[in-house]
């Protein structure tokens, strides 16, 4: 096991190049499945969950060639059955379902596994492929869905308490592809990453209107064809340097950025005192204000502030002047970062799902336990403004969404390094 050694007091300069979308590229290379014809994925990250998607791939029949950032996919034959050890080490590995339930007409998947960060039922993924006509057993840690006449489109609401599934419309999008008929998707999530694997089930050929806002309609066709893609931006890792460059930032330069999908953080950022300046579409430059101030936001659905997000604004927020409130209404118990940033000399009270943030002057460095992907993030930015050194154990949550972070932190002026424990 690893863990990452934060010396505090660097300031950040320099040019970071942001990497392909973890959450895009994960249900697109699960698409994969939904053709026999060989499909080219550009820019596909370097991170531990990427990996893990290459390799269920591979149990699962398909010959996958992987380098320098392009995956390449040929499922001529294909079984229906993702194993258990796999399986449980991601989340993401539940879009699986939808394009097996969809070519085979059977799926037996394990119960997925990932970051623990409160609730997240996959429910709704079933409930969607049971509307299209899947017959779903749940049983002994297995989902074991099958379609013996076939799967036929249909209205389907994929809203739950918190908002919309991403990966629930993700598997009802790529299952309905090859259904008889139209289906139509009401409460769809509209991230960006939806529409970013629509726009690659439309290279293969599909007939998809409407991704990238609520309502979502497909014409099932016969077949799908093999296409090449190239993977959208990380809008989560943008966003995590952006704050990086609010916190200790003097010239930070972010390429590769589609400026376009980062409206909420950047107004929030601003609000805060912290310059962020757009270089056209795909750059921004983050300089940290000289008089920031406290700043308040609520967790919504995209286009609203994003939930993976909040937890590297709680450590942004945790040393600006003034109070500063966050709130987190998709995943509520997202907090698990709150007491180790309090162990460092935060002043964070909690209110049910609201964090009270009382800005103080430094934060004292001190050895931290990573809980889940984006809290491992915001350990990471506390230690780079605290005083001393930190170290952020359970690096392995990191490198499930941050391709060669350390790498390029140092790049960038960041005294880092990474240690076995």
């Amino acid at each position: 096991m690893e863990k990452l050694i934060v010396h505090g007091g660097s300031r950040l300069s320099g040019t970071v190049t942001i990497s392909g979308s973890k959450n895009s590229s994960l249900p697109i290379l699960a698409a994969t499945l939904l053709t026999a014809e060989q499909c080219v994925i550009r820019r596909v990250p370097d991170l531990s969950d990427t990996n893990y998607m290459v390799r269920i791939l591979g149990t699962l029949g398909a010959e996958v060639e992987r380098a320098s950032g392009r995956v390449i996919v040929a499922a001529e034959k294909v079984i229906p059955q993702a194993p258990y050890d796999l399986v449980r080490k991601m989340r993401a590995s539940v879009c699986v379902l939808g394009p097996l339930i969809g070519r085979l007409g059977e799926a037996l998947v394990s119960l997925p596994g990932g970051c623990i960060i409160g609730d997240r039922p996959i429910d709704l993924h079933l409930r969607g492929l049971e509307a299209l006509g899947a017959e779903v057993e749940v049983k002994g840690g297995d989902m074991k869905l099958s379609a013996p006449d076939g799967l036929r489109g249909a209205e389907i609401n994929m809203r739950g308490k918190f908002g919309s599934t991403v990966l629930g419309t993700d598997n009802v999008m790529m299952a309905a592809t090859l259904a008889e008929g139209r289906t139509v998707i009401e409460g769809a999530a509209a991230e960006p990453e939806v529409a970013d694997l629509a726009d690659f089930l439309i290279a293969m050929g599909a007939k998809i209107e409407g991704a990238g806002t609520r309502t979502i309609v497909i014409e099932g066709v016969e077949a799908l064809g093999g296409a090449e893609h190239e993977v959208i931006p990380d809008r989560i890792e943008a966003g995590t340097f952006m704050v990086a460059g609010a916190l200790i930032g003097d010239d930070l330069l972010l390429e590769n950025v589609c400026i376009r999908h980062m409206g909420a953080l950047i107004d929030v950022l601003r609000e805060s005192g912290h310059s962020v300046e757009e270089k056209g579409a795909d750059a921004v430059r983050v300089r940290a204000g000289s008089s920031p101030q406290g700043g308040e936001f609520t967790t919504e659905p995209y286009p609203g502030f994003a939930t993976d997000m909040q937890a590297q604004m709680c450590a942004l927020f945790a040393t600006t002047p003034g109070i500063s409130v966050v709130t987190e209404q998709v995943f509520p118990q997202r907090f698990m970062h709150v007491p180790e940033l309090n162990r460092m000399g935060a002043n964070i009270r909690m209110e049910d799902a609201t964090a009270i943030i009382k800005g103080v002057e430094r934060l004292s460095a001190a050895p931290v336990m990573a809980s889940d992907l984006r809290a491992s993030a915001a350990l990471v930015l506390a230690g780079l403004g605290a005083d001393g050194t930190t170290e952020v154990n359970r690096l392995y949550h990191i490198d499930r969404g941050y391709e060669h972070i350390d790498d390029k932190l140092r790049r960038v002026g960041a005294k880092v390094e990474r240690v076995k424990e």
